[in-house]
């Protein structure tokens, strides 16, 4: 029997007819479709193109099951979800629902042939379509998004771990301070990020330690990735002579907290305001990263803004601090306009909790460091996915992205994640419209001056720390059962 959808009731034919071509899988299963006001940022044929730009095509045959399509399908399905319903035996059980659902075979229950299909997405394909889509999202935002007309990138550091394999040790060694064998991987990014979107633009990968892989050196990588007028929104940790010089080599503006090593007089320079003015910063010696040719470009000085901004919340760690800017013109961009688009950069904390907590990206899973990457990448496009029905939600509403909730976005992805995929056109109106209404109900509370304790309430299990290697630990229990008997 087949059920209409109308009256705002949800309804599907029971005999679904095919699998939606190429890569409309994925897209319908994050709310996708053409019409929608930033569909056009990645659209099925562009996919497709990427894949076939890197030479990918397995799967091809009639019996084949894992396609490239279906492959991305089931890896991103694996993000939406936490615990057991992350495991590849999990995914490929959604796998067979919705091959079943089709009135097609249903893959065998092993997962050797997903693990082998998925190990085939090359990791330049999931990157570029993640940074594709962020890049054609942010270009179609509306101008009244924008702060001063002008797009805002944020940029911050942070550090997921891995199992503790032999390989993934060899390219992500664990924390120089843990023994061998009591400790994980554990590998550096640094994250290039919109302040209106939310969305991840690009993200640099590296090990934990080492020469060149600070979050400097890091971002360096990501240079290429802003645009001209972009302004970076940045803490202090990335306030140097050189970082400011290559930022405005490619003219973009910054706006920084002021490292804590320099200092500043305010009676010094071209007064703007109180503890407003423009300074001259001289270049300072060659650092050992840089070559001499590179040193010998960089202008002997350059022109920077510093202002001085109170912090009267109480709660708050410091009661005032010192923000460096490029945007000179006092009058275009006030001391307020420049202190509260630096209180802006704690979106950039929120953002990664997101990836990392929400998605549970803290902690990855793969084996190698290879399908690491792979697993980073595929978690991150999902995260970009995500995002974009956010935009469309938001563009609907008329109201800022940053108000929606990102939780509830991704809840409600996941919990059509199957299903929606049978949907016809008009039945698929229909959910999107339900799925609409409901995330522009659950709205961000504004709440600019909330301040918590940084403690926990719930007290852990009290287990002991592994103090040895697990097998030696083991050993150790055996041998003490051993000689009680």
């Amino acid at each position: 029997m087949i059920l209409a959808a109308k009256d705002g009731l949800v309804s599907f034919s029971a005999p679904a007819a095919v699998l939606p071509a190429q890569f409309r899988v994925v897209l319908s299963s994050f709310l996708q479709r053409s019409g929608q006001a930033f569909s056009e940022a990645l659209p099925e044929e562009r996919i497709a193109a990427v894949f076939a730009d890197e030479g990918v095509n397995f799967a091809s045959g009639e019996d084949g099951i894992y396609t490239p399509a279906v492959t991305l399908w089931t890896f991103l399905s694996q993000v939406l979800f936490k615990d057991e319903q992350r495991s590849c035996a999990a995914a490929v059980s959604r796998v067979m629902v919705l091959m079943i659902a089709l009135h097609k075979r249903p893959p065998s229950g092993d997962t050797a042939a997903y693990c082998r299909a998925r190990a085939k997405l090359p990791e330049p394909v999931l990157r570029r379509l993640t940074c594709e889509l962020a890049g054609n999202c942010e270009r179609d935002v509306p101008s009244a998004w924008l702060w001063h007309g002008r797009h805002v990138k944020l940029v911050d550091g942070t550090t997921v771990s891995m199992p503790d394999t032999a390989a993934n040790q060899a390219e992500y060694p664990q924390h120089t301070a843990q023994q061998p064998g009591l400790g994980f991987p554990i590998a550096r990014l640094v994250a290039l990020l919109s302040f209106t979107t939310g969305m991840l633009c690009d993200l640099a990968i590296g090990p934990y330690a080492g020469k060149e892989t600070g979050e400097t050196a890091l971002l360096r990588e990501l240079l290429a990735g802003l645009e001209s007028r972009d302004i970076l929104l940045a803490d202090r940790y990335y306030c140097s002579y050189f970082m400011i010089c290559l930022l405005l080599h490619s003219q973009v503006d910054l706006v920084m907290r002021l490292h804590h090593l320099r200092k500043v007089d305010f009676r010094r320079g071209e007064r703007l305001a109180a503890s407003d003015h423009v300074v001259e910063w001289r270049r300072p010696q060659k650092p050992d990263w840089m070559e001499q040719d590179s040193y010998d470009q960089m202008p002997q000085s350059i022109k920077i803004r510093e202002v001085e901004v109170a912090v009267a919340q109480r709660g708050f760690r410091v009661r005032s601090l010192v923000v460096v800017t490029t945007l000179l013109d006092a009058e275009e961009f006030t001391r307020n306009d420049v202190a509260q688009l630096y209180r802006g950069r704690w979106l950039a904390e929120l953002d990664i909790r997101a990836i990392k907590i929400t998605l549970s990206m803290d902690v990855l899973r793969c084996k190698t460091p290879a399908m690491v990457r792979r697993e980073l990448w595929t978690c991150l496009l999902a995260y970009n996915l995500v995002r974009q029905s956010m935009l469309n939600t938001a563009r609907l509403g008329s109201i800022p992205p940053r108000q929606l909730s990102f939780t509830a976005g991704m809840q409600q992805i996941a919990a059509g994640l199957t299903v929606v995929v049978l949907f016809d056109d008009a039945t698929f109106a229909v959910w999107l419209r339900q799925q609409q209404q409901a995330l522009l109900q659950q709205r961000i509370g504004d709440r600019p001056n909330r301040i918590e304790p940084r403690a926990i309430k719930r007290r852990p299990k009290p287990h002991k720390l592994l103090t040895q290697p697990r097998h030696l630990a083991r050993t150790t229990l055996l041998a003490g059962k051993a000689h009680s008997s």
